[in-house]
């Protein structure tokens, strides 16, 4: 892999285009058609026509003269175009204009008009069907902006017209997208922004601020993922919308700089190509899963280096509007009824979970009944009940119970045990911190008693697992609610509420509530099962919307005695 840092300045990026250029160039035979197997001729059009593309931006971006990789990558797209066989399908496949009228385009770009070829392209488009039939509007703007470029007169709407269709202008939610919607999110802004040489004609209530930051949040998720090609693409975006002062993008450059091998090839996301394509020819396998990636990674260089991309201050970014009080509210009153119906043993997370919200919205009362349910019921509990939950749900429930003035035997007895056999430790593990501190909230272990077990403790070996952006995309795609609750609260806890995917993600969790106040749609029909995971859903995202809440600052009162 190569090591050279594309932060560290314009000439290294400069060489990242270079060595990617280079690389295509020596396999420029591979976008030829018509030496194409049966099976890749379509693989090698759509190759052809993102080569010339290249090549007709690198005119349209650069005003200097072409280098010998660039050249030669010119003269291989004016070779293939030239063929009737080639040129001549336009007339044939109407449906697949966009793939001859891309190499027109970049033939025109550089220089190198051909009035027979721009004759068909204008026939094709005034025929009534290749720019008419159904489109998605994304693969609309593409249509208009190539036909632009092209010169080719129609009589289409223009590209203000089709925006407002667009996902982008839209307000997608991040953890839902997939690749290919990403995909249309990138190559909305590539049209509309003409590749950053001009200001589009956004909708009245397209917010710039809130592009820039979806870019950013989608290039947090997909740098996770280790998808090069995406990274690439979302780079290019920001760069089109004039954006140079991002975290995000100079992370995205050290990835796909560390990415690029030292011929120049970046890798593609794994499932690129079928694998029967290659049918075995690694060298094919080789350039068909990396073509397109090192192309993108070629195009964000030029793009950087440019002196015609438009350079824009940067939007501010949209004010975060986090407001979960009425359904926290609702969730608590529906978990704190239906927990009283089940066995406390079983439903002292629910408990716990009533407790920690009513305090975070600074409602004690909400959390009462149940509490001093659980508290009569449990009173002779042996010690394995409290055992078995953990001290994070246990001293919760036990913090909720001071909070009203409650007692619980058992509850006590178990704590007295517990902090009396954490005096005879020397120390505890980092892991075990968190509980410790519990226990001096609780009055049961002296701060200083504590600091010590803990700081003779930091030493260890210590481990926590890290929950990663592909993970909330993967628990989002499955419907783990409870593990999107988790890492959302993580994140809230984390300082990061107001990030725009935590925020995304609390959205789909916010989404899921049912009028009655429970959490989850658990598509099933027995009454019974349905209860207990709508049951185990709703204590997970209370717990986690109490944490937004009183991390945004919207409780009334914030504990601060708590650890």
């Amino acid at each position: 892999m190569n090591t050279t840092h594309p932060g560290d300045g314009s000439s290294q990026r400069r060489a990242v285009e270079t060595r990617a250029v280079a690389w295509l160039a020596a396999r420029r035979g591979l976008i030829d058609p018509a030496e194409a197997a049966t099976g890749r001729v379509l693989f090698a059009r759509k190759a052809l026509i993102e080569t010339a593309f290249l090549v007709g931006l690198r005119a349209r971006l650069d005003p200097e003269p072409f280098d010998g990789h660039y050249t030669a990558l010119l003269d291989q797209v004016e070779k293939i175009a030239a063929r009737p066989s080639y040129r001549e399908l336009i007339a044939r496949d109407e449906t697949a204009l966009l793939l001859y009228a891309g190499t027109y385009a970049a033939l025109r770009l550089c220089g190198r008009d051909d009035p027979e070829f721009r004759q068909l392209l204008t026939q094709a488009a005034a025929g009534g069907y290749a720019t008419v039939f159904e489109r998605i509007p994304y693969r609309q703007l593409d249509l208009l902006h190539t036909l632009e470029l092209c010169g080719v007169p129609h009589s289409l709407p223009a590209m203000d017209e089709v925006l407002p269709f667009t996902l982008l202008c839209n307000k997608p939610n991040v953890v839902k997208l997939s690749d290919r919607d990403i995909y249309a999110i990138t190559h909305t802004i590539f049209y509309a922004t003409d590749f950053g040489l001009r200001e589009p004609h956004w909708p009245s209530d397209f917010d710039p601020g809130a592009a820039v930051e979806l870019l950013e949040a989608l290039l947090v998720l997909t740098l996770d993922q280790g998808n090069a090609d995406l990274v690439g693409e979302l780079l290019c975006c920001l760069l089109c919308l004039g954006v140079r002062d991002s975290a995000e993008a100079r992370r995205a450059w050290e990835f796909l700089a560390a990415a690029q091998e030292a011929e120049g090839r970046v890798n593609g996301p794994p499932g690129v190509v079928h694998p029967g394509l290659a049918d075995g020819d690694e060298a094919y396998q080789h350039w068909a899963t990396g073509y397109h990636t090192t192309i993108v990674v070629a195009l964000a260089a030029l793009l950087d280096r440019s002196p015609k991309v438009l350079r824009r201050q940067r939007p501010p970014a949209p004010a975060p509007r986090l407001s979960v009080a009425q359904p926290l509210r609702r969730a608590v009153v529906w978990l704190a009824d239906t927990g009283r119906r089940h066995d406390p043993a079983g439903c002292l997370p629910a408990a716990a979970a009533v407790a920690h919200a009513a305090e975070a919205l600074s409602e004690p009362e909400l959390a009462r009944p149940l509490l001093l349910d659980f508290s009569e019921r449990l009173a002779d509990a042996e010690a394995d009940v409290w055992q078995g939950h953990g001290m994070e749900v246990v001293g919760e429930f036990a913090f909720g119970l001071r909070a009203h003035g409650i007692t619980c035997p058992s509850l006590d007895r178990f704590f007295t045990s517990t902090a009396a056999a954490v005096e005879l430790l020397d120390k505890v593990p980092p892991q075990a911190a968190y509980n410790v501190q519990r226990l001096v909230g609780l009055g049961l272990i002296a701060p200083q008693r504590a600091a010590e077990l803990i700081d003779a403790g930091a030493d260890g070996p210590h481990s926590l697992p890290e929950t990663s952006a592909a993970d909330l995309l993967d628990a989002c795609k499955n419907y783990h609610l409870g593990h999107i609750a988790g890492i959302v609260r993580d994140s809230a806890r984390a300082g990061r509420a107001e990030h725009r995917i935590t925020r995304d993600a609390l959205a789909f969790l916010l989404a899921q509530q049912n009028s009655c106040g429970a959490f989850g749609r658990p598509a099933c029909d027995d009454p019974a099962m349905r209860e207990r995971t709508m049951l185990s859903w709703t204590q997970s995202v209370v717990t986690t919307l109490a944490t937004v809440h009183t991390a945004c600052g919207t409780a009334a009162t914030a504990p601060q005695s708590r650890t």
